[in-house]
């Protein structure tokens, strides 16, 4: 049993940030602006973040430090995604090319102020991780659910689920997810009725930078003890959760629970007894979430229906 809690705990670790950028990716896209800058925006939420945590380290710790570090991290992944919505939106520029040169610009810039910054002229940056909680009161006492999900977690495990059903009540729910809907799938028509497609897509590509730099944040401090400018090709990922979860938020959950733990085999497979018997190059297993990428996308993007007008430039002398 302690081999399934360790393997169920680990999962979380790589589901929840892979979640929650997959959905902050989905605002963007049911908006109308297809958003490939999930890992430019992860690295640098995850670069302010960290940065942040490792100058206050000796002031705060624990789960205050965690909170405004996520903040922070919400904040510059949506300053750094204004730069995708402006040329997307009001320069009608292509998406695919603005989101390329965001993912191309953020790894350069973050290790150069890193390099900047730090007294050494590294580019890791290190802190020391005192945001795991061992057991939580009361709810870490519950027989097997207690072990599985409320030992040796973050908050920020909880916050991703916060965030889930959030997003499906706003998506839903709300006049704002309507009215996001709408622009997504025919702007012209959203238009017609008072709706402004210009500000409405500005949000969904805003909410896609915070929660895309929130991610950033969730994957190092959970996987990591520093930050070296990667996020081991999460954006990606979170772009084949996307569409494997149809743009809609729990399938996306769901998709995000399949990859996170295909991934967790690969970073483990060395510590659960029956995967050692097998005999199999570690590099096999570092192969899985990929190779489960590909195969799921084979047989699931002939269904795919993406919004209508996701990637296509808004004009408003069009009908």
């Amino acid at each position: 049993m302690s081999t399934i809690y360790f393997l169920i705990q680990q999962t979380m670790f790589f589901t929840i940030p892979l979640m929650v950028v997959a959905l902050g990716g989905m605002f963007s896209e049911r908006s109308g602006v297809v958003n490939i800058a999930l890992e430019g925006i992860m690295l640098m939420g995850g670069f302010c973040s960290i940065f942040f945590i490792n100058q206050m380290q000796d002031t705060l710790s624990g789960q205050l430090l965690l909170i405004l570090a996520i903040l922070i991290a919400m904040a510059s992944g949506a300053v750094f995604s204004l730069l995708h919505a402006y040329a997307s939106i009001n320069m009608k520029a292509d998406q695919t090319i603005s989101g390329t040169a965001l993912n191309l610009l953020a790894p350069s810039l973050a290790i150069f102020m890193a390099r900047m910054i730090q007294p050494s002229g590294v580019q890791q940056i290190a802190f020391n991780n005192t945001f795991r909680i061992a057991k939580v009161p009361v709810l870490g006492d519950i027989p097997v659910i207690g072990n599985m999900f409320f030992q040796n977690t973050y908050i920020t495990t909880y916050l991703g689920v916060l965030i889930l059903i959030v997003s499906a009540i706003v998506l839903f729910k709300t006049k704002f997810g309507l009215r996001l809907r709408a622009c997504g799938e025919h702007p012209q028509a959203a238009d017609s009725v008072g709706v402004s497609v210009y500000k409405i897509r500005y949000s969904g590509v805003i909410i896609s930078g915070a929660l895309g730099g929130l991610g950033g944040l969730i994957f190092i401090i959970t996987t990591s003890t520093n930050y070296n400018a990667s996020v081991a090709g999460y954006g990606f990922l979170a772009l084949a959760v996307l569409i494997f979860g149809q743009w809609k938020p729990y399938k996306v959950a769901g998709a995000a629970l399949f990859f996170g733990f295909m991934k967790t085999i690969s970073a483990t497979y060395s510590t659960i007894p029956w995967l050692q018997g097998l005999n199999l190059s570690g590099y096999f297993y570092k192969m899985i979430p990929y190779i489960a990428t590909l195969i799921v996308l084979v047989f699931s993007s002939k269904k795919s229906q993406a919004p209508r007008a996701a990637g296509t430039p808004y004009d408003q002398g069009a009908r």
